[in-house]
């Protein structure tokens, strides 16, 4: 039974196939299974269509570009320039050898649709390699980590300082010593004013006039 886009089952199954085998290299960096049975499942497609007389070899060169590129970036990886370039080549070649129309890329994104699904849900159980690790964000800059948006400064709260700064409303004040970015609660307060530190967050020092 062949789909709404006109393309039989099994081509779409291939196709399916290496894209998920692209995306599982992506992310092992590996040479495994997932490779090889990307390799088989696109030397079905490939040889079926080109016995078919559907393709010629300009369109497997490019798709064989393609596979080039991602090899190129595993085994170097820059800022992943070369892959995108790659699952391009790929993509536009597959497109070619289902006819070049509007069906031929409605079978192909429905392919890489499946293949996204089916990644989705072994993503987890891979290992990641150094050109995942690039494109996708892991770690968390929170506090537990060690990582902060600004140093605390509550030792301040409650201390007496001078402006040094007019306050309108921010500015700079004296405070045990040494100038503090501050800002004023509201009102504008002109050098040389006593001040009072009443809330602080984070970075932000908050001062009233005594």
């Amino acid at each position: 039974m062949e789909l709404i886009v006109g393309m039989p089952l099994l081509q779409m199954l291939l196709l399916a196939i290496m894209f998920l085998a692209i995306f599982v290299e992506i992310k092992t960096g590996g040479m495994g299974g997932g490779v090889l049975l990307g390799l088989v499942a696109a030397g079905v497609f490939w040889g079926s269509q080109y016995v078919k007389g559907l393709v010629d070899l300009y369109q497997i060169a490019i798709f064989l570009v393609g596979i080039l590129c991602i090899i190129v970036e595993l085994l170097m990886p820059t800022v992943g320039l070369l892959a995108g370039v790659g699952v391009a080549a790929m993509l536009y070649s597959v497109v070619l050898a289902l006819g070049g129309d509007i069906n031929a890329l409605y079978a192909m994104l429905i392919s890489f649709v499946v293949a996204i699904a089916v990644f989705a849900v072994i993503v987890k159980k891979l290992p990641s390699s150094r050109l995942w690790n690039k494109v996708v964000l892991k770690d968390q800059s929170s506090s537990s980590r060690g990582y902060v948006s600004a140093e605390p400064r509550n030792e301040l709260m409650g201390r007496h300082g001078t402006v040094l700064t007019e306050l309108r409303p921010a500015g700079s004040a004296l405070i045990d010593g040494r100038p503090v970015d501050v800002i004023s609660e509201g009102a504008f307060l002109p050098k040389g004013e006593e001040v009072i530190v009443v809330a602080v967050n984070g970075s932000r020092v908050v001062v009233r006039k005594k």
